[in-house]
């Protein structure tokens, strides 16, 4: 019993609650907006949703249900964001402030967000595009590029929950501060969708399990666009980025993805002067894209063909089946950053 009471007990100096960057006040802002936005949006309409009625839609103002719906998956995507960042480079100065924070991205996303390190940080950025790497983008075989795009996520995720689940049970055990930290990740997750569901399943389905769904394929299927038809053995060419100053503020920078990748632990904050001094001037220019959109239209629209950096037609390797890493993982000296955790 003791063990199970030491999960939850941790203490709280306010001097600790500092944070390591400034610039994640916009990250907080973005975290405290979704919880703002669902309990209030969730009491807001609640009344218009009975337990045992017939009515699957507010019977006044849908159209207001809708764009808030909209909203809600659009901040919970922006939760997904905070939470890639943090697992690289924690947040506050104090790791109890840390795991705090984690626990509150957790409830908001749906998911532990310490599940991030196996399927992340280990899988993807240790062996990019390799058959060690859960989210390559080889897998997605479909001719027609938007479907590839839309449906990325789904192809994913069997092999990102075997290599989180065998991560947690045969490395977990002896990386006690990651381990301890995703199991009360894990329960209090199922604990909070279980009490809305039971409160009111019609309105936890559209407000919660909805834009929780919408935030994890879409952080997952921006894997697609930064890295298809790049080159993963090239120093700098192996990410797309984007530069647009809207975007990149909506997203912390994470347009800048070469330089996420050449420093993961670096913080988002300083992604644009790196890309510009180390990355830039040695980027081939179909790699430095202004604007998400005008790329999406035409890699997925039109003309919507699948090709390489170079706009040459993308030969797909032939398929492979997915390579064990964990068990190479157990002799390997995982760095605090590898775990999400700040370097002590």
């Amino acid at each position: 019993m003791s063990k199970f009471q030491d999960l939850f007990t941790f203490e709280l100096s306010f001097f600790d609650m500092k944070l390591r960057y400034a610039s994640d006040r916009r990250s907080l802002a973005f975290l405290f907006l979704q919880y703002a936005l669902f309990f209030g949006s969730w009491f807001y309409f609640l009344p218009q949703f009975s337990v045992w009625g017939f009515e699957l839609w507010p019977r006044e103002q849908g159209w207001l249900f809708l764009a808030t719906m909209v909203l809600l998956g659009f901040v919970n995507f922006m939760v997904a964001i905070t939470i890639h960042n943090s697992v690289h480079c924690p947040v506050f100065v104090g790791r109890n402030w840390n795991r705090a924070h984690r626990i509150l991205l957790t409830l908001a996303f749906g998911a532990p967000a310490s599940g991030y390190v196996p399927g992340h940080n280990l899988s993807h950025h240790k062996h990019l595009q390799t058959a060690k790497d859960n989210t390559r983008t080889h897998k997605m075989r479909f001719r027609w590029n938007l479907l590839n795009q839309m449906l990325f996520f789904f192809v994913m995720i069997p092999g990102i929950l075997r290599t989180e689940g065998r991560f947690a049970k045969e490395i977990g055990p002896s990386k006690p501060n990651w381990y301890n930290q995703y199991r009360v990740e894990v329960w209090l997750s199922w604990i909070w969708k279980i009490l809305f569901i039971a409160w009111n399943w019609k309105l936890a389905v559209w407000l919660l399990i909805i834009p929780n769904v919408y935030a994890v394929w879409g952080i997952f299927g921006t894997n697609f666009w930064q890295h298809d038809g790049c080159d993963e053995n090239h120093p700098y060419n192996h990410s797309r980025n984007f530069t647009g100053k809207l975007f990149n503020f909506l997203v912390c920078n994470n347009g800048y993805h070469g330089a996420h990748h050449m420093r993961p632990a670096l913080h988002w904050s300083l992604y644009p002067a790196y890309h510009r001094e180390h990355i830039a001037p040695h980027l081939h220019p179909n790699l430095d894209q202004k604007s998400l959109l005008f790329y999406l239209w035409k890699s997925m629209i039109w003309p919507g063909r699948r090709v390489d950096y170079l706009g040459k037609p993308l030969p797909v390797p032939p398929k492979m089946q997915d390579q064990d890493w964990v068990f190479e993982a157990r002799n390997t000296d995982l760095k605090a950053e590898d775990l999400g955790q700040a370097p002590s």
